[in-house]
């Protein structure tokens, strides 16, 4: 972590233990250093859509660990994703990263998009 990256003490977002082996799966196909980020971009049906990806970081970006999986955070995303839940599902009609997220005013029918007044 570089001296400007700022580690979180309370978590910003919580993984499950799913979304947790998941991310490490992914990231074990990686280059050493990669995180996982997550956060919103401006899109999608209902004005933001999620982002689960996996990232270099960078040295604005806050750092949550979970033992040795580092998430990383761009700091402009914490309101609109504070205290959510993160969450992998894989059953017959899905795949993928699954939000639970109170700071959504409104979601969009498939689950990507979301609305906030923040």
């Amino acid at each position: 972590m570089s001296e400007q990256e700022t580690q979180v003490e309370t978590p910003v977002v919580s993984l499950t233990e799913n979304a947790q082996r998941m991310a490490r799966h992914f990231l074990e196909q990686e280059p050493a250093g990669r995180a996982l980020r997550v956060g919103v971009t401006s899109g999608g049906c209902s004005g933001f859509e999620y982002v689960v990806k996996i990232d270099d970081r960078t040295d604005e970006d806050l750092v949550q660990s979970y033992d040795d999986l580092n998430v990383v955070i761009d700091p402009v995303c914490v309101p609109f994703i504070k205290n959510a839940v993160l969450d992998y599902q894989d059953t017959i009609g899905h795949a993928g990263f699954v939000w639970t997220n109170p700071n959504a005013t409104s979601d969009c029918g498939c689950g990507k998009s979301f609305d906030a007044d923040v």
